[in-house]
């Protein structure tokens, strides 16, 4: 379940990063965007965006939880460029704290239940014949 709850996190993330990319290179156009920020913009979140979604799939991998706490530190040196990105980083990182722990803590329950009903019939029903 930790796995399952950090991939639905960081997929989130992967795509308000995107659209914070939208946001910025539009911001840049509509300032006169005279030096190509706007195209820099667009193509480093859209990167950002994209690696995040990748990752969801990479956290079967030992490495796959520390790259999202990389991702989430990305997000929040974004802001640099989208202030807003610091309230993203805050909501993604607490939602990323709680995935992993309380994932944690359900497939910790779900091993003790596993073991508690191993053998026995979870079927109520299993035991009776129609009449």
């Amino acid at each position: 379940m930790t796995r399952r709850l950090a991939a639905v996190t960081l997929a989130g993330l992967g795509m308000t990063v995107f659209f914070g990319a939208l946001v910025a290179r539009q911001f840049a156009v509509a300032a006169g965007d005279l030096d190509g920020r706007a195209t820099t913009y667009l193509l480093g979140g859209t990167v950002l965006g994209l690696v995040c979604v990748l990752t969801a799939g990479l956290l079967r991998r030992p490495w796959g939880v520390t790259l999202g706490w990389v991702l989430l530190v990305l997000t929040a040196a974004s802001a640099v460029v989208l202030p807003a990105m610091v309230i993203v980083a805050l909501i993604f990182g607490g939602l990323w704290v709680l995935s992993l722990t309380q994932g944690h803590k359900m497939d910790q329950l779900t091993r003790r239940w596993e073991a508690e009903n191993t053998g026995r019939d979870t079927d109520p029903d299993a035991g009776e014949t129609g009449a």
